[in-house]
């Protein structure tokens, strides 16, 4: 009988939990700002999860900041501005060039995840794992397609500074991936630690830009405060992939978030170009089964 291990099972849950927040703020969080939309909604996810670390986090299995050398909190600040800056980046791929190669060519995030554990960390995967990674990858790559050749935004990304912009956002995404698969193994922070102080620092390291930009959010607070729920349960089951499987396999399994969320703009939305959907669902159906053979 075919069964899942239990970090390919949290991949697949946070890929189904991001792909349908994804879906939500299409639909409902239009008019916010990217940066002020994301200081409220991480400001709500803290909240929400606050209560959940402070019963569940025993003081005797924080590790002692006396461990934490130079390096250890390079990573720790490093994976937390690493995923700020992704999300910043490709907002500013968007600006300078159109969605349909901006976006394909900044999710290819498992592309980078691989090397760097496989240099870094020495990871091995076997033949079957880095097909179904390339299959996944290829999946939401299709799935965030628009017009044109398939080959475009690939094509672009020699000349167009929005589609380097969007190549970058990948590889800071990868990194973003990476460390916390090395803060929450290798480390052993406690996951219920770990959550609260990624979405807090991104929160930090937005809030200047979100202050520029800043419009009333207290109409729309309950809106928020769902949203932010669902962040909550989504970096949640996010930390348990990273705390079980390597980077390497779960990143390309929730990056699969991407299909999800445009399958269900074609179902309820009856949004075009359905039809390529179902080719990147099929495409990322075929890649987790490798995957998890």
């Amino acid at each position: 009988m075919f069964s899942l291990s239990p970090g390919i099972g949290y991949s697949l849950a946070a890929a189904l939990v991001w792909g349908t927040y994804i879906f939500v703020l299409k639909q409902y969080f239009e008019e916010y700002p990217a940066t002020v939309l994301t200081v409220g909604v991480n400001a709500a996810a803290v909240a929400w999860y606050l209560p959940l670390t402070l019963s569940r986090t025993d003081p005797a299995d924080v590790p002692s900041l006396s461990g934490f050398g130079p390096l250890e909190g390079l990573l720790l600040v490093g994976t937390i501005v690493a995923t700020a800056a992704a999300f910043l980046v490709f907002l500013g791929a968007l600006g300078l060039g159109d969605v349909s190669y901006v976006a394909p060519i900044s999710k290819i995030v498992p592309v980078f995840v691989l090397p760097i554990e496989v240099v870094f960390l020495h990871e091995r995967l076997t033949p079957l794992q880095i097909t179904g990674v390339v299959v996944a990858t290829l999946a939401v790559y299709v799935a965030n397609y628009r017009t044109g050749s398939l080959l475009d935004p690939i094509r672009k990304a020699a000349s167009s500074r929005a589609a380097q912009f969007g190549l970058l956002s990948a590889a800071l995404f990868a990194v973003s991936d990476v460390g916390k698969r090395v803060a929450l193994q290798e480390l052993a922070i406690p996951l219920e630690l770990w959550v609260p102080t990624v979405l807090g620092g991104v929160l930090v390291v937005v809030l200047p830009l979100a202050a520029r930009e800043w419009v009333p959010i207290r109409d729309a607070l309950p809106k928020f405060v769902l949203a932010g729920g669902g962040v909550a349960v989504g970096e949640h089951v996010t930390s348990l992939a990273f705390s079980t499987v390597p980077a390497s396999i779960a990143s390309p399994i929730i990056n699969t978030q991407a299909v999800v969320a445009v399958l269900l703009g074609g179902i309820l939305l009856r949004e075009d170009s359905f039809g390529i959907r179902l080719v990147a669902a099929a495409l990322a159906v075929i890649g987790v089964g490798l995957i998890a053979a």
